[in-house]
């Protein structure tokens, strides 16, 4: 019996049971488990008085009486298999096919060194064989888009070692067949040498970011480190410890113990093979026979080692000449210093003590997508996609993973609409190795390879296939194209949009993107030390070659605007999608317009009052009327061009999810309560709230790197900045100081009035989702109308009936075609 209460089980519960659940039952079974002897109290923070917190807390909890004989917490045991067992799902909105191969095993209770010597060559092998996937994934023909493995607990005495892999329409039986080929592969013949050692320099690297940044630690990763001592016995030992212990054990692991841990991954370990495909392809017998296939390939030896790739030395071959600084400025301010380099560039660097292993950058240039003529748009924005298949900064993905080995060093791009950037995260010791890869980025010039881009528009037309059966997709899609005018940057990419991408035009294109330094301004956040940032400043970023005429040099205030216009009437619509699962999503959107002359205190109060609609919309629609769980706001202005000039417009959505049979009332209830915050106005407890919300995240924001990094470059591109960055920050500031000390209830409600439309139930959308019924389900809600109004209705009954007969037909055809997108947007 105690077997089956884990399958039988549901994490939620059944909806009836909760609709229906007796109050007596809920106290039953609180009387029964919730004891004393399982609980426990945990507080972690910066204490001024650590002995008054634990007095507080033997006050409210120590006077309690324990159950002198609670009920002991039963282990309930999964049984093992030695036959693999096998499942192939088939799932209507699956983003796209999938495999996942799991093998259960026993958790292992971490007490010696000797276990956790265990546990960190079980780490070593899951990051081994993680790398060897990855490279996988970017072969010529690869038989999967991408593959992990990871371990993970699922039941008290039970953890999973996990693989899984996504792949191409009718990929799965490959896919699995080169997955449990790679684990037999290691069995066979093992990691090679440079694999651990290169996996070891991995762990070493993040052991160390650990320690250096142990005295600054989130109090809530504490917590959650002495929940898990509490729930499950795991020993809470010190990152000072952990450090030395890691130090001393990675050096003596063995390849060969590693190696070992692909025995726990034998389809004789209790092992589960699933697939999930869009369309049936894989049966059951498929799987059955790839893992005879592989297991004779196994006993054979007919399975060859891995053959490792080149992997160079060096990310720059030849160091380049170091340029010099022409200007230099230092704001006090903010704590910052401006320089000018020979070539052009501008750089901002602020040093901080927040975190001793980060330093974060940002650098970035006026100019984007919206430049492009209409016909040129679909192929330049996939040019970041095939560029990263390729590699931007001169090396393949799986190559340049290798040489990073060890290093915590990230660098990405992102290709927008007005601007172009490229942004990094490091630590302070590997601050080289990140300035290294923007030198790459910036002289590297891309040229696809037949089969790189076979891969990449691979991948991207199953993303437009996997979107087509997205019920979400074709929601956000119809919102798009009712709120912006159906303008093509805002509408997703079709499979004909696909066929006619120029890939070299799309290469091009990115590299054109980054090649002059004189265009970007590059801001430099964290521990950085400038006698050692400098010399380093000035070889990769001063070093980067400026081209004899200036390449995508934009002024700001002449860039060209996107094509997009919101309706200037009211605009309720249903768009209804094919469901496994009935669920309801709701969008209301209203335009707002900032003017020029106030807009940097506009910008302030739209952020409190997005705030203040998500807090008393939650209110009425959760706490009063019980119908939703969460609500939110959002507001998006991107749009615009980063014009100095003329007024801004955009659009405040309130987003939630609900019952589909009361959408529409929710909507009105949700547009009342606005239309009420507008002729009355909040509370003063309502504007006390929003305020201390805001506080507090500016609060915590100061303690951040990211939080200065996003300041400075706002102040930047901010509308008031000519040349004075710290002038800009101070302006900004004073804005909302301003708001802050000017809100009340009163310039709250004017606020509503102004920014939105009033009343604002004159001017706004809702899309609402909604399950598409079946045809039988038309017919079946037809005949229980006709019931009801036969008589007065006989008219509309035929006709409806003719519509469900042809919806009918129309889906039986569907059923004969087959139906994933590609993010647009420049990555």
């Amino acid at each position: 019996m105690l077997i089956k209460m884990y399958a039988e089980r549901l994490p939620i519960g059944l909806e009836r049971v909760i609709r229906t659940v007796s109050s007596e039952t809920v106290k039953h079974f609180y009387k029964k488990w919730y004891h004393l002897c399982n609980m426990a109290v945990i507080a972690v923070g910066d204490f001024s008085d650590t002995q008054g917190v634990v007095e507080l807390i033997k006050t409210h909890f120590g006077q309690k009486i324990p159950d002198p004989d609670p009920p002991l917490i039963p282990t309930i045991q999964v049984p093992s298999h030695d036959e693999p067992r096998f499942s192939c799902f088939v799932e209507s909105e699956a983003a796209g096919s999938a495999v996942m191969i799991s093998y259960k095993i026993p958790t292992d209770e971490l007490k010696t060194v000797k276990d956790y010597c265990n546990l960190l060559a079980e780490s070593m092998f899951l990051y081994a064989l993680n790398q060897r996937f990855f490279k996988i994934a970017r072969r010529n023909d690869p038989p999967y888009f991408s593959c992990s493995a990871a371990a993970d607990v699922l039941v008290r005495p039970l953890k999973a070692n996990i693989m899984t892999s996504s792949c191409k329409r009718k990929g799965t039986i490959e896919a699995l067949e080169s997955m449990l080929i790679e684990v037999a592969r290691v069995r066979l013949h093992g990691f090679s040498e440079r694999e651990i050692s290169v996996v070891r320099a991995l762990l070493m690297s993040e052991i160390e970011s650990a320690y250096l940044e142990r005295d600054q630690i989130q109090s809530t990763s504490l917590r959650d480190e002495y929940l898990q001592h509490f729930l499950h016995n795991e020993p809470v030992v010190g990152i000072e410890y952990e450090a030395q212990l890691q130090k001393t054990l990675l050096p003596h692991i063995s390849t060969l113990e590693v190696s070992k841990c692909s025995e726990k991954l034998r389809t004789s370990c209790s092992c589960v093979i699933k697939t999930i495909e869009p369309q049936p392809f894989a049966v059951l017998d498929d799987l059955k026979n790839v893992v005879k296939k592989v297991n004779l390939l196994e006993e054979e030896g007919r399975i060859s080692p891995w053959d490792d790739e080149h992997v160079p030395e060096e990310i720059v071959t030849t160091k380049p000449n170091m340029g010099h600084v022409v200007q230099e400025l230092k704001y006090s301010n903010i704590g910052a210093t401006e320089l000018i380099l020979s070539n052009g560039m501008r750089i901002c660097y602020k040093h901080t003590d927040f975190l001793d292993d980060q330093v974060i950058f940002t650098g970035y240039s006026y100019g984007g997508l919206s430049e492009l003529p209409e016909n040129e748009y679909f192929s330049c924005s996939m040019g970041p996609t095939i560029a990263g298949e390729i590699g931007v900064f001169g090396y393949r993905p799986s190559v340049l993973m290798d040489m990073l080995a060890g290093k915590r060093a990230e660098v990405g791009t992102k290709i927008g609409a007005y601007m172009r950037t490229f942004y990094g995260d490091c630590s302070p010791s590997d601050l080289e190795t990140a300035l290294q890869l923007v030198y790459q980025l910036f002289t590297t010039n891309l040229t696809p390879g037949e089969e790189d881009v076979k891969i990449v528009m691979q991948m991207a037309e199953e993303a437009v296939s996997a979107q087509d059966r997205d019920p979400y997709t074709a929601f956000t899609n119809r919102v798009k194209e009712l709120n912006y005018g159906n303008s093509y940057f805002f509408r997703p990419i079709r499979k004909s949009d696909l066929q006619k991408v120029d890939p070299r035009k799309a290469c091009e294109f990115f590299s054109t993107c980054f090649k002059d330094p004189s265009a970007f301004t590059v801001v430099i956040v964290g521990n950085i030390d400038p006698t050692i940032a400098m010399p380093l400043i000035l070889q990769y970023l001063g070093g980067i070659p400026k081209p004899p005429e200036p390449v995508m040099h934009f002024n700001r205030d002449e860039l060209k605007g996107l094509p997009f216009t919101f309706p200037t009437s009211i605009h309720r619509e249903v768009v209804r999608s094919p469901m496994v699962e009935a669920q309801c999503l709701v969008q209301i959107c209203f335009p707002v317009e900032l003017k020029n002359g106030t807009m940097v205190e506009e910008i302030h109060f739209v952020g409190f009052l997005s705030k203040l609609l998500e807090t008393k919309i939650m209110q009425v629609l959760r706490f009063k009327h019980g119908q939703i769980y969460s609500v939110g706001v959002s507001v998006f202005l991107g749009g615009n061009k980063p014009s100095r000039i003329g007024d801004i417009r955009g659009d405040i959505s309130i987003n939630f999810s609900c019952d589909p049979e009361i959408s529409s009332k929710l909507v009105d209830i949700a547009l009342d309560e606005m239309l009420r915050l507008q002729e009355e106005g909040p509370s003063e407890q309502d504007v006390s709230t929003i305020l201390e919300i805001e506080q507090r995240a500016h609060e915590n924001g100061l303690q951040e790197n990211y939080y200065w990094l996003d300041r400075i470059l706002h102040s930047y591109q901010s509308r008031v900045y000519s040349g004075d960055v710290g002038t800009s920050f101070e302006i900004q500031d004073e804005g909302r100081s301003k708001v802050r000390s000017s809100l009340t209830t009163l310039t709250a409600q004017l606020a509503l009035k102004r920014i939105l439309p009033f009343p604002c139930k004159n001017k706004y959308t809702v899309v609402i989702l909604m399950p598409k019924a079946s045809p039988f389900q038309l017919l079946k809600s037809v005949f229980q109308s006709a019931r009801t109004n036969y008589g007065r209705e006989a008219k509309i009954l035929a006709g409806v009936t003719g519509l469900a007969v042809l919806a009918f037909s129309l889906w039986r055809r569907a059923q004969n075609n087959s139906r994933h997108l590609l993010s647009r947007g420049a990555n």
